[in-house]
């Protein structure tokens, strides 16, 4: 990758600031004091009509992320939230 010009020293100059905080994954995810990952499950947005009761009531609950994987990636994304996972 050839970088020339402004544009070449603006990239280089742009990768080695911090990376920031992603603001919408912070809002989607609730980080406890001990470091679990508490997030919300999925497919509970609209159309629970015919759901029963028992059922609105454990997808309303949060979950623990448990993936190794998937907190490391959340951990880097959220920058200096993210410290105590």
């Amino acid at each position: 990758m050839n970088l020339k010009g402004w544009v070449g020293e603006y990239l280089l100059f742009m990768s080695k600031n911090k990376l920031k905080t992603k603001k919408t994954l912070l809002k989607r995810v609730k980080i406890t004091k001990t470091g679990k990952i508490l997030k919300k499950q999925s497919r509970t947005g609209h159309l629970k009509a015919k759901w029963t009761a028992s059922k609105k009531g454990r997808k309303s609950k949060r979950l623990i992320q448990h993936n190794k994987g998937h907190k490391k990636i959340i951990k880097r994304l959220l920058g200096k939230h993210g410290k105590n996972i």
